[in-house]
């Protein structure tokens, strides 16, 4: 089994207003290449009315119970017997977007968008990017990507390969924006 090679990222983006954050994520996604487009999600549910309408919406979804305490779902657990818990759902289309965020309430969560690829960025010495490190992730109600610092607000990252580091202020040019913070490897 090969190793995954994990993307770096940078955030651009801090605000309260979560249609400011969706507004930028599509402006991004207007310069990217989308061919295999899909969402990826995830998300820290403390309350039966968030898990709810999310097992509803991905009745599929991994998840299992933090803080070191057993229950998952490859077991076959009840998650609302484990709550709080993780969930995740990988690979899903475009659509299931707005009715995850209209789910989460205050929940942490961050949303990713998985595509083919970035353009090439001449005015840094950059080509076509590849798929691998083409994302963009709404972090919704937490400041980090992996969802250890939840926060009122949104940040939105953008994420390239480690060696196309450059690639992320540029990126962050071309829809009017800048970076904010340090480059940081991903968790996935």
């Amino acid at each position: 089994m090969a190793p995954m090679s994990n993307s770096y990222a940078q955030p651009i983006l801090r605000t309260a207003d979560l249609s400011e954050g969706l507004r930028s994520v599509e402006r991004l996604l207007g310069i990217a290449d989308l061919r295999d487009l899909e969402v990826d999600f995830d998300v820290l549910v403390s309350s039966a009315h968030v898990l709810t309408p999310l097992l509803k919406l991905f009745p599929d979804a991994e998840w299992w119970a933090e803080g070191g305490r057993s229950g998952s779902s490859a077991k076959g657990d009840a998650p609302s017997a484990h709550l709080p818990v993780r969930l995740g759902s990988w690979a899903a289309p475009v659509e299931t977007v707005g009715p995850f965020l209209d789910a989460l309430g205050g929940s942490p969560a961050t949303v990713r968008w998985d595509f083919m690829g970035w353009p090439a960025a001449p005015e840094v010495g950059l080509g076509v990017g590849g798929a691998r490190g083409a994302f963009v992730t709404l972090c919704v109600n937490a400041r980090d990507l992996e969802l250890e610092e939840p926060a009122t607000d949104h940040t939105v990252f953008v994420h390239v390969k480690q060696v196309e580091a450059e690639r992320a202020p540029w990126l962050a040019a071309q829809v009017g924006l800048r970076v904010i913070g340090d480059l940081v490897m991903a968790p996935y």
